[in-house]
Formats: structure tokens, sequence, C-alpha cells
């Protein structure tokens, strides 16, 4: 019986021992691996829109020199540069016109002050003594808005070298008071606002 004991430990033992072998055998094939590894970076950045008036004080922007003592059938030139001054290129640019305070001068689009803006293929050559300038150019003129009532919203301003990016055109805004303006416009005022809103192009593949 003792002998028949010791035989039966003997085996359970030697049982254990081969299943610690194969464990650790089965450990060492866990870790030899192969890898390999690649990788890529890119920047995603956003454009800017910007336009932008020229320098105030000057001929690039002569938008905020008044007009006044106007009688009928007098007229007043302004030129203003309109730059796209940021990244990307715009499809439409508008200009918004309006009035506060407002009055006859603005409220009439008849007998009211009318506007047409022209465009230069280069700047202006501005003549006169403030705030009575003249302007010619020596290049090619195009009508940018045709004549019109002084007050507008969202008016197209088509074929500007402006809707692409680092463009600039040379506009002249001339102001008229129509001969028809009777006695009732004597003495009048109003302050005139004038926007410029670019909407962005179509967006693509970049």
């Amino acid at each position: 019986m003792k002998r028949f004991l010791g035989t039966t430990t003997g085996k359970v033992l030697l049982s254990i021992s081969a299943l610690g072998v194969t464990a650790g055998v089965a450990g060492l094939g866990t870790f030899a691996t192969f890898t390999s590894t690649t990788s890529a970076s890119q920047t995603a950045a956003t454009g800017t829109m910007t336009i932008a008036l020229g320098a105030t004080g000057a001929s690039t922007n002569r938008l905020t020199v008044n007009a006044t003592g106007l009688v009928p059938g007098d007229t007043a030139q302004r030129s203003f540069n309109l730059s796209n001054t940021g990244s990307t290129d715009f499809s439409t640019i508008t200009m918004t016109s309006t009035a506060s305070p407002t009055s006859l001068l603005d409220s009439d689009a008849t007998n009211g002050l009318q506007m047409v803006v022209d465009r230069c293929s280069q700047a202006w050559t501005e003549s006169g003594v403030s705030p009575a300038f003249t302007y010619t150019c020596a290049g090619t003129t195009t009508s940018i808005i045709a004549s019109r009532a002084i007050i507008g919203s969202n008016l197209s301003m088509a074929g500007l070298s402006a809707l692409t990016s680092g463009g600039t055109d040379y506009l002249r805004l001339t102001l008229t008071l129509p001969s028809t303006a009777g006695n009732t416009f004597q003495g009048l005022s109003s302050t005139l606002t004038y926007t410029f809103t670019a909407t962005q192009a179509a967006a693509g593949n970049k």
C-alpha cells in the first residue's frame, strides 16, 4: 500500500511539471510578434473673406466727403477703391445705400438724388479742390451701377476685379440733384451710408 501511494504521487507531480513547460512555451509565442507603423499629418485651415475700402482721406476713399449747398442740376463726384484683401474669391459684390436721417433728397425717387457708379481700369485722376472733386479716367471706363435713385438694396456690382482675391477696383460715385427738384427741396439734408457686401465663391475641392 505504501509503494502504491508513492507511485501515484510521483505521476501527479510529473503531470503538473509538464503543464508548466507547455504554459511557458505558449507565453513565449505571445510576445514574439512583428510590427510596422506609418503616419501622415496635414493642416486644415479656413480662408478669410475681407472686402475693404481704400484709405479714408485720400482719393482711394472720398465717400466720407460731404456734398453741401446743392442746387438743382448740381453733381458731386467721389472716388473710392474697393479691394478683396482676404484669401478667398467672391461670387458676388453688392452695394446698399441707406439714409438716416432722411429727407426728400433720398425719399423722392424721381426728383431726389440720383447716383451712378463707374469703374476705371486704372486709378482715377483727381482734380479740383475739396469738396468739389472731379475725376477723369486715362484707361477704360465701365458702368457698374447705371443711373438710379440714391436709395437701393443689394445692388449688383458685376464684373469687378475685387471678386478675385487680391483684386482692386477704382470706382467713382456721382450724385446728381435733378433739375426737376423744386422749392420743396431747399434746406434739406440726408446722411447717406454706403455698404458693400461680398459673398463667398461656390464651395469646392481644396
